[in-house]
């Protein structure tokens, strides 16, 4: 079965395009109908705009309260029939009342090997702590911080040699693998939540 996504990102959107070339490959069974930005120049809405998929932009200085601005977000996924709500790059943290009002679950993925590192800047973090093997997450998102149950991880080896730039870039990379993978596994319907642990069907 073929399940509709709904994006949220702020910026140039490449695990958005990961995503949108895994459906156009035929890898995955999905198809993106809605991009929403809190960024009115994100790259993000102008690649979905040139691959013809609904983009708009929904700023948060417009609403005085935080949940009036995540409300019209709802609003704007509602009109749309998805399956799915995808975070791809999305730079606010998604407050208990978008999380308990929104109608399918919430998906994200995060460049560290959660549960270290959650947050911003999670690759210095790992540079900074000196670990020798970081990676990147797919996750269900709850209502913490980067505390969803897990889906998927990949690892990357830290090299000796390694910066915040060079280690995001080799993160990046399987990010762009670890998502559609996960999305995926969603769309088949073989991901079994158990509390805090996310059982895969047939493994």
């Amino acid at each position: 079965m073929t399940i509709n996504l709904a994006v949220l990102a702020s910026g140039r959107g490449s695990n958005l395009q990961a995503i949108v070339r895994a459906t156009e490959e035929g890898k995955l069974d999905a198809k993106v109908v809605l991009v929403l930005s809190d960024k009115a120049d994100a790259k993000a809405l102008d690649f979905a705009r040139e691959k013809g998929i609904a983009a708009v932009h929904v700023s948060p200085k417009d609403f005085a309260q935080k949940s009036d601005y995540e409300a019209e977000l709802l609003r704007q996924i509602d009109q749309v029939d998805c399956q799915l709500i995808c975070l791809a790059g999305y730079m606010r943290i998604l407050s208990p009342y978008f999380i308990q009002n929104a109608k399918v679950p919430v998906m994200n993925i995060h460049p560290a090997l959660l549960p270290a590192f959650p947050g911003l800047h999670s690759q210095k973090q790992a540079l900074d702590y000196g670990v020798k093997i970081a990676g990147c997450t797919v996750h269900f998102v709850d209502e913490g911080m980067d505390s969803g149950a897990i889906i998927l991880q990949k690892s990357v080896p830290v090299l000796d040699d390694d910066t915040e730039d060079t280690l995001s870039a080799r993160i990046l990379e399987q990010e762009h693998q670890a998502y559609w993978q996960a999305i995926q596994l969603f769309a088949e319907n073989k991901l079994v939540v158990e509390g805090r642990t996310v059982k895969i069907k047939g493994e």
